[in-house]
């Protein structure tokens, strides 16, 4: 099927296809996550040569009724998001999770402002972490996590903010006196809720609390962009 009229969208991940083509996993605002077969993009006279780079807003169209379209247009909507250093290692990160977790083809007009936010976030703040947190309890919210940082599940009294509380997936936070990797004082709870990650202790717990909780979609295959920032910067570490 030929879509019609453009659509916005970005480039996750890219890789060659035969001698000239590319392969690549596009994020787009009304059809969600698809893949296109880009015919000829890295011959030296294509017109897409320079265009099909991450973190540049795109506008695109394709045909194909398979899981495999073929991109026929695409062109810039804007200039590259400026992204550098730490920040461009943090956006790999993030478009390497949407091409874990999305659902091919699965319209979010919603994340796809998430995304864009953080992409102009990374770009613009001297701190990646709090647009990096944001994001991930925003993808955690699409996936239908719904684990309540409020209330202890034991119990059901409101969290204490005084008090630590330890993590079971599916099951939320509950009281107690055990302190490991899976504990959180429940003033991280209140600010996970009210995703306030201006604290260095909060950005930390965060970190911790959505590995754990992003765990069980992403599966043990390692994230090979974590692993690029880890020895590079050693920051996703």
């Amino acid at each position: 099927m030929a879509i019609e009229t453009f659509q916005r969208g970005f480039v996750l991940h890219r890789k060659p296809y035969g001698e000239t083509s590319l392969l690549i996993d596009l994020f787009t605002e009304e059809t969600g996550r698809l893949t296109v077969l880009a015919k000829g993009a890295r011959a030296k006279r294509s017109a897409w040569k320079g265009v099909l780079q991450p973190f540049t807003p795109l506008l695109l169209r394709w045909t194909g009724k398979g899981a495999l379209k073929t991109l026929t247009k695409a062109e810039p909507a804007a200039i590259a998001l400026p992204l550098q250093q730490t920040a461009l290692f943090s956006g790999f990160y993030v478009n390497e999770l949407l091409c874990r977790v999305m659902e091919p083809e699965t319209p979010n007009g919603e994340l796809f402002q998430n995304y864009l936010h953080c992409l102009t976030r990374l770009a613009s703040e001297v701190t990646v972490e709090p647009a990096l947190r944001t994001f991930e309890f925003q993808l955690l919210t699409m996936l239908g996590y719904g684990v309540d940082f409020t209330h202890c599940a034991g119990s059901g009294e409101p969290v204490d903010e005084a008090m630590t509380y330890r993590y079971r997936e599916e099951k939320g936070f509950s009281a107690s006196l055990i302190k490991d990797n899976t504990t959180f004082y429940g003033r991280d709870l209140l600010a996970f809720e009210a995703r306030d990650f201006r604290d260095p202790a909060v950005r930390s717990a965060a970190k911790r609390f959505t590995r754990l909780a992003l765990k069980p979609y992403l599966g043990n295959k390692p994230l090979k962009s974590r692993e690029l920032f880890t020895q590079n910067i050693l920051f996703l570490k």
